[in-house]
């Protein structure tokens, strides 16, 4: 499972691509688990990741690798973009992100998702989060 996980570089610039792209849920699991090892042992802030689930199927093991992770990897990132979440059911794609207090910036493309990493674009979200920052709650009148 590790050949599914290595740095490529695009415009100059290199990106952790996670390819679990047409895999089971447990390898899709078995992928996710080992991402942190890759994250945490580069600068805090400085990792541009893109995970491809093009294909992939998930079950709840699978589900809850990803929360996990998105929350363990979140201190090592500095953008995170996913492709091919089409076959992720959409309530699950929001309880990760709400999970991670993060955004997931998904794409159509590989090409399109390096292209936003790699920039100096801010992705403006519906929630009015920026990229991914963390998400903030709205402050009351009261605050």
């Amino acid at each position: 499972m590790e050949d599914r996980i290595n740095f490529v570089e695009h415009k100059g610039k290199q990106i952790l691509l996670v390819d679990a792209s047409h895999c089971t849920p447990a390898e899709v699991a078995k992928i996710v688990l080992l991402v942190p090892s890759y994250v945490t042992s580069e600068p805090r802030g400085s990792v541009l990741l893109l995970a491809d689930f093009t294909g992939a199927e998930f079950d709840r093991i699978a589900i809850d690798r990803l929360k996990e992770a998105a929350v363990f990897d979140r201190p090592h990132l500095k953008r995170s973009a996913w492709v091919g979440i089409q076959s992720l059911p959409h309530i699950f794609y929001e309880h990760i992100k709400n999970f991670s207090q993060r955004d997931l910036p998904a794409f159509e493309t590989r090409e399109k998702a390096m292209d936003w990493l790699v920039s100096d674009e801010e992705l403006q979200s519906p929630d009015g989060t920026l990229g991914d920052l963390p998400k903030r709650r709205p402050m009351s009148s009261g605050e």
